[in-house]
């Protein structure tokens, strides 16, 4: 599995939404600046992220972007989904959507399995737990062992 930039810039300016003291709306050059992306960039991230509801943008002076509704119901997945679609993709298509025969029909399960945990992860990950630099104990708990951060 691999999360794209836009999904990675898109959750840690959605974080720094998050963390915004006031709910006062913050400019996307702000945004970039505070994680270090492209500007421009994250200006079509936040495109992607206003039209699936994830924030909502100000015009004017002091305007900017807000997160559409409170942290604690927006989760990793909420954002990836919105800029990237699926968590889970096999050749551009859902497991689900897939069939195998012969030796490869057990496949399946794999792929699906790993949607399963990728949702289990990223579907209890919440920006609120981000803007407060923590996560679910399931998250820690799977982040726990030292193997977990080690290269194989």
């Amino acid at each position: 599995m691999r999360i794209s930039a836009k999904a990675d810039y898109a959750v840690r300016a959605s974080a720094e939404l998050a963390a915004a003291t006031g709910g006062h709306p913050v400019p996307a050059e702000a945004l970039a600046k505070a994680q270090q992306v492209p500007h421009r960039f994250l200006e079509a991230i936040l495109s992607d992220l206003r039209r699936e509801g994830i924030v909502a943008s100000r015009r004017g002076a002091g305007g900017g972007y807000v997160l559409a509704r409170p942290a604690d119901r927006v989760t990793v997945a909420d954002v990836v989904r919105a800029v990237d679609g699926p968590l889970v993709f096999v050749r551009d298509a859902r497991p689900s959507d897939l069939e195998y025969e012969g030796a490869a029909a057990s496949l399946l399960h794999v792929w699906v399995a790993l949607r399963v945990n990728v949702r289990a992860v990223l579907e209890q990950v919440t920006l609120a737990d981000l803007a407060a630099g923590s996560v679910p104990d399931v998250v820690r708990q799977l982040t726990s062992d030292g193997a977990a951060w080690e290269n194989p």
